[in-house]
């Protein structure tokens, strides 16, 4: 994601959250190499729990388990209460869904 939509779209206005879950074998905290993303509009959290991951399956997906390799997309008029909103996109994977993302990046970006 860091070569293919962030070196793509410089605004400022644009920031990521990144939450990292321990989901497959080798997700371990000390494993977790947290410069896959070095731009500085991403922040990082470790969700050992998978307590996020929970949340957003439950809260934002509709279904119990835990949501990971999924991403979330919130325009500038997001409301962060108790379910954030209007979400304008989501899907998973990531990668096999960064087109869409893209597009909906450049969208929301005004390009």
């Amino acid at each position: 994601m860091q070569n293919q939509l962030l070196a793509k779209h410089s605004s400022e206005e644009l920031l990521v959250y990144a939450v990292w879950l321990p989901i497959l074998a080798g997700d371990a905290r000390e494993e977790w190499d947290g410069t896959t993303m070095s731009d500085t509009r991403v922040i990082h959290f470790w969700d050992g729990e998978r307590q996020v991951g929970q949340w957003f399956a439950e809260e934002a997906e509709g279904y119990r388990g835990i949501s990971w390799d999924t991403y979330f997309l919130y325009g500038p008029d997001a409301k962060w209460d108790t379910v954030p909103s209007p979400l304008v996109s989501s899907g998973g994977t990531i990668y096999s869904e960064r087109e869409t993302l893209e597009r909906q990046l450049r969208t929301l970006l005004g390009r």
